[in-house]
């Protein structure tokens, strides 16, 4: 069946909701990147990287099943992509070196199932959220030991870089330059929810006091 023409018109339409949906991401209005990279990519669907950015904000949001479809299509669509390979990796059902090594080592250090398991949910958002960049993995070492030390200090574990770096067998530069690197592409925070697994955590209390300190605010400034 011959494919639907897409008109100048749509692509211009296509384009803003490109345009709507990074500022919305970059403002962490994530619902609205969704809806508008969703948009682009029914108005443009041959567009490989409105499926990217789609999978990108999906991941983020914690939906991972719809990011892999997203990524799914976009393999579809760009099947010699250089990208491809680390997409595919996504879909195996066995771990990858630094899931393995994130697990043994982890475990082995008295680490909760639950942070291991959030430091596996970081390792695989960094991976969509990185879009067209390329990850190099010379020594998964190294990222498995950034990934413990950033989900550690999410939590507020008592952890020194230097015993991470000895722990994994990697230098506390390396460790501080892939933190880095998780950090900024993940925008991470402390207690971050995405990977906070503790029963309470600090933020509620700060969300309560922003809340509590504007309605102070309004009586204050009533006539």
């Amino acid at each position: 069946m011959a494919q639907k023409q897409i008109s100048a018109e749509e692509r211009r339409k296509a384009k803003e909701h490109e345009k709507r949906g990074l500022r919305a991401y970059q403002e962490w209005d994530i619902d609205q990147a969704i809806e508008h990279f969703q948009l682009a990519s029914e108005l443009v669907p041959t567009e490989p990287n409105y499926l990217l950015l789609l999978a990108r904000a999906l991941a983020r949001s914690g939906n991972f099943d719809r990011a892999l479809r997203a990524l799914a299509g976009f393999m579809r669509l760009e099947p010699e992509s250089p990208l491809a390979n680390r997409f595919e990796q996504l879909f195996a059902s066995g771990m990858d070196e630094v899931e393995v090594l994130l697990t043994d080592k982890m475990t082995a250090a008295g680490v909760s199932i639950e942070e291991i398991g959030a430091a596996i949910q970081m390792w695989l958002e960094y991976r969509i959220a990185l879009g067209s960049q390329t990850l190099v993995v010379r020594k998964p070492e190294t990222w498995a030991a950034a990934l413990d030390y950033t989900i550690r200090k999410v939590n507020l574990r008592p952890v020194r870089r230097k015993g991470i770096a000895e722990l994994y067998g990697v230098s506390e530069k390396a460790v501080q330059d892939r933190r880095n690197d998780l950090i900024e592409t993940l925008d991470v925070m402390p207690c971050d929810y995405r990977y906070f697994t503790g029963r309470e955590n600090p933020l509620d209390k700060l969300v309560e006091a922003a809340e509590l300190l504007e309605k102070l605010e309004a009586r204050f400034q009533e006539p």
